[in-house]
């Protein structure tokens, strides 16, 4: 969730350099700071070695010293659930959610993770993951992720307090209603068609020069195009950054890139005294964030100049395929008893700027990755495409028929969440169901507790999940009963009928892309369906293989998983287009 500047391709290789999300431990609470006596090193792996790599098991004194303040400190803080203790320098060699991967194999689906005086639960469990979420969600807030994103967001969905989010949350999910979708299915495909366009020219200079392949990163073009895409359907504003550069992108990527800094960093020294003037990155940032509110307080201003009130119903039937602004922004101006300061709408704004932006652009770019591994699948789905689609444009209705493409993309998201980790902080004292082979008695833990969910690991769970870790698309069409594992449903694709994708419904929340319960990402169906109409434009138009072997694509972590030089991949022209 960050991204440099410069060229457009320039803004994303910055991107890519971003450290391992494991120091977010350092942005708990001030008045419990954790502390690191080492010096960290940058965090990448080869995406071939995802999980299953051994946990070192010689320490050194940092971790001893680590562990005994843990148990010195912490030890009886949060209830009797088991205490995952080992080399804690080991967090600094690869992304954190792979550790947490190796301790819950070892130590449960629910286990405290403590450093100092200051300690978190790992949750990866369904069951215990519903709870939080669903049956007790407003016992808990965003915590650590609201005090690093409010500078940012300030009050947006996001990072705002339970009051804040159960009012704007009231006006904002009415937006994303079918006519709006079926609008921005419109709206992706132009998007898109820019992207094709410009690979088609690339593929012509590439001709006329005696080739035939070309090379490019496609983590950079895909993140220009969800700029794109953003911009227009949230606030009617065109980035152009498929072609352009403006200095509102690099103001974009630029605040992208201190988000995920802020996520990844040891220290919050941005909240030291004098910080944001003395501080040349701070100083930069600021000024960023001014390019863009300014941006923004106009669009805000002429939306609400030329402001049409309506109630939620009329907004609703209105003929978003043939209105000159179909944006998110123009429905939350215009709904009638929906007044709101100028800062709320900006916060929302930028929220689902950000929020939006790279989570799509790593769906695509691990969809790809994982689809030129696997050709059979490759050619099954563009055969799909070609059946339904043709020499055609993508649109709302063509894209129920394009089922397989569509598992491919929540499996892409099954395998690589975005995010890997989702935090929650305990407003009061409460107790944690046990899960699955926890202890039948649950956990007691006190308020204030930080809690980390991780997605990744209920996504690879092999207690929940056949064949956890290969790619397999058609398992979402799959019933799977619970096999005796009391309090949780199994997987039935009947439960939530309808649905274009799989959800938390139907996996009884042990598939989680988007969270679930009340705080769920408002902005699913917009994600998954701006992620189909790329992918299938992209495979309509092109055969696509990566320029080296998947062991040469290293991955890192911030606020999302993306890699750390891009995805370069070759593009030929498919030979029936």
């Amino acid at each position: 969730m960050a991204t440099g500047f410069g060229s457009s391709n320039t803004c994303l290789v910055l991107n890519r350099r971003s450290d391992s999300c494991s120091s977010i431990l350092s942005h708990f609470p001030s008045s419990h700071p954790t502390t690191f006596w080492s010096t960290p090193k940058r965090s990448s792996v080869r995406c071939q070695s995802t999980s299953t790599d051994e946990p070192k098991t010689k320490m050194n004194l940092f971790d001893n010293a680590s562990n005994f303040l843990t148990n010195l400190l912490s030890g009886g803080k949060i209830g009797s659930m088991p205490i995952a203790e080992g080399a804690v320098s080991d967090l600094f060699d690869r992304p954190l959610f792979f550790s947490l991967y190796d301790w819950f194999l070892k130590y449960g689906s629910v286990y405290k993770l403590a450093f100092g005086p200051k300690a978190f639960v790992v949750v990866s469990d369904p069951i215990v993951a519903r709870y939080i979420l669903r049956e007790n969600a407003f016992s808990y807030d965003k915590g650590v992720l609201a005090e690093i994103l409010e500078p940012i967001m300030g009050k947006g969905l996001i990072p705002a307090d339970l009051d804040t989010w159960k009012q704007r949350r009231r006006v904002i999910a009415p937006g994303f209603h079918s006519s709006y979708l079926e609008a921005m299915a419109k709206l992706f495909t132009d998007c898109a068609d820019r992207t094709m366009l410009k690979f088609d020219k690339l593929v012509e200079q590439e001709e006329s020069g005696g080739g035939k392949t070309i090379e490019l990163d496609l983590e950079a073009e895909f993140s220009n195009l969800a700029l794109d895409i953003i911009g227009l359907g949230v606030f009617n504003y065109d980035f152009g950054s498929i072609t352009t550069e403006s200095p509102v992108i690099k103001a974009v990527y630029g605040t992208l890139f201190e988000a995920e800094h802020r996520s990844t960093f040891y220290i919050p020294y941005w909240n030291i005294p004098l910080a944001r003037w003395l501080v040349p990155r701070q100083r930069k940032f600021q000024k960023d964030l001014k390019v863009i509110n300014d941006c923004l307080d106009g669009l805000i201003q002429n939306a609400k100049e030329t402001r049409q009130e309506a109630d939620v119903e009329k907004l609703q039937q209105r003929d978003y395929l043939n209105i000159k602004d179909a944006s998110l922004l123009r429905f939350l101006v215009d709904m009638r008893g929906a007044d709101v300061d100028d800062r709320q709408l900006r916060d929302d704004l930028m929220t689902m700027l950000i929020a939006g932006h790279e989570t799509t652009a790593a769906v695509l770019t691990w969809a790809v990755f994982l689809l030129a591994q696997h050709p059979v699948k490759m050619k099954k789905v563009q055969s799909e495409i070609d059946a339904v689609l043709g020499q055609g444009r993508t649109t709302y209705e063509s894209l129920k028929n394009l089922e397989y493409l569509r598992l491919i993309v929540v499996e892409s998201l099954r395998l690589y969440p975005q995010p890997p980790l989702l935090i929650r902080r305990s407003l009061k004292s409460d107790k944690l169901p046990g899960g699955y082979n926890g202890d039948k008695d649950g956990y007691e833990i006190p308020a204030g507790t930080d809690v980390f969910l991780s997605v990744y690991n209920l996504h690879r769970s092999p207690y929940f999940w056949d064949k956890p870790n290969e790619f397999e698309p058609e398992r979402f069409l799959v019933q799977k009963e619970s096999q005796g594992i009391e309090g949780w449903a199994g997987f039935d694709p009947s439960r939530s009928p309808g649905a274009l994708y799989p959800n938390e419904i139907i996996s009884d929340f042990a598939f989680l892309p988007f969270g679930g319960g009340p705080r769920k990402c408002v902005g699913d169906q917009f994600a998954l369906m701006e992620s189909t109409i790329a992918l299938a434009m992209l495979l309509q138009k092109f055969d696509v293989e990566l320029k080296g072997s998947p062991e040469d694509v290293e991955l890192v972590t911030g606020a999302t998983i993306h890699t750390k030089t891009g995805l370069w991949c070759k593009l030929n022209k498919r030979s029936n287009v």
